[in-house]
């Protein structure tokens, strides 16, 4: 069976792809950006990419950096269509199926030639995708017309099924799957309760992203309970290093960022959400969050906003987490941050729900099984 797979290069997309090595099945990924080389996360899938540029032309990177103007000017002749680059792909490949991981930027781009023909197409709801749909720039026709096409649904909550339906959705729903196919824990870096002594901070503040907002708590906690914390925030937009370096109180805590423009490897930051009493993450819009996943895993106490009530699926508060109900709510923040340090039992309880309750539900070699069973019967109806 050949599958071919139409998505942006992801870390989450690689994870998933990975759990078709060893199934039988030819994987062909079109990389719909064409960014960057060959990726070597998932070197055993036909990757089909160069195909943006008609001509990579001498001093091509020199323009672009020195000239920009001048360079788009050039590459609105120099570049190849992306309907007619994947279309020369489907037909060499003529797979069995296809399958588009996110609307917007995968989906969408491809829909022309795949209402062309039959075959089954999945398409795999990720993050804000559909919940954000309208403040990401489609219109609710768009999202109709990509769902009158659409014959299989994954999404990675619950909501984003309801939301599917209200939109045109009427094919087969597949389920909710983690985004990047399920968690291969390493329980030797769970720490034990009391040799977690971080709080970590998603550093996203990008407009969906207030990593802002929990700095702006921050500064309100009362800086007995941080004294003996060490905040680390990761995936950090610049903003968020400069809001750091204005604080007089934030400037005088125990603060470590890492930028979100240099790569940490999954493993690293599963051993520091390992080490971590708490996690924070805070957003206008999200589908079920990989990293909340990873923290609970981890055995990391989460603070998590709910946006669409999508969270509540994995957290009930005051047992197992904490809800941000407001995002902008830096107040209100506070009151759940120094809940969660005080409450001592609460955060040991949860510590050992979470981890058992995400193993028990997003195991990777649980779901590997199922994942590749999904594909076959596909094929299988599809005869």
């Amino acid at each position: 069976m050949k599958i071919l797979m139409v998505a942006i290069p992801n870390h989450h997309f690689f994870q998933w792809v990975n759990q078709l090595e060893d199934s039988g099945f030819e994987v062909f990924w079109f990389d719909v950006t064409d960014g960057g080389p060959k990726s070597n996360k998932i070197p055993w899938v036909t990757q089909i990419k160069g195909w943006k540029l008609k001509y990579n032309f001498i001093f091509r990177q020199r323009i672009k950096k020195q000239f920009p103007k001048l360079y788009n000017y050039i590459q609105k002749y120099n570049e190849n269509n992306v309907l007619s680059a994947f279309e020369k792909a489907y037909n060499n490949i003529q797979p069995d199926i296809v399958h588009a991981f996110e609307m917007q930027l995968s989906g969408l781009p491809v829909l022309p030639i795949m209402q062309k023909n039959k075959t089954p197409l999945i398409y795999s709801s990720w993050g804000s995708d559909l919940f954000y749909f309208k403040e990401l720039g489609l219109t609710k026709t768009q999202v109709n017309t990509f769902f009158k096409r659409t014959n299989y649904l994954i999404t990675d909550c619950k909501r984003d099924f309801k939301i599917a339906k209200n939109n045109g959705f009427k094919a087969k729903y597949l389920g909710v799957f983690p985004g990047n196919g399920g968690l291969k824990i390493d329980m030797s870096k769970i720490k034990k309760f009391n040799q977690r002594h971080t709080i970590l901070i998603k550093g996203y503040d990008d407009g969906v992203g207030k990593a802002s907002i929990v700095l702006k708590a921050l500064e309100l906690v009362s800086k007995e309970i941080l004294k003996k914390k060490t905040i680390v925030i990761y995936s950090a937009d610049d903003s968020i290093k400069k809001l750091i370096e204005a604080s007089k109180v934030l400037s005088s805590l125990n603060i470590i960022v890492h930028s979100r423009y240099k790569f940490i490897k999954n493993r690293d930051l599963l051993a520091l959400m390992g080490e971590s009493c708490i996690h924070i993450a805070n957003s206008l819009s999200d589908g079920m969050p990989n990293a909340l996943l990873e923290a609970m895993a981890m055995g990391a106490f989460p603070i998590q906003s709910n946006p669409g009530k999508v969270t509540e699926e994995v957290i009930t508060a005051n047992k197992n987490g904490l809800l941000i109900e407001n995002p902008l709510d830096a107040n209100a923040l506070v009151m759940l941050i120094e809940k969660a340090i005080e409450d001592v039992t609460l955060r040991q309880e949860a510590q050992d729900f979470n981890v058992n309750f995400i193993k028990a539900h997003y195991n990777r070699s649980t779901l590997k099984p199922e994942i590749i069973k999904l594909y076959q019967n596909i094929k299988h109806t599809s005869v």
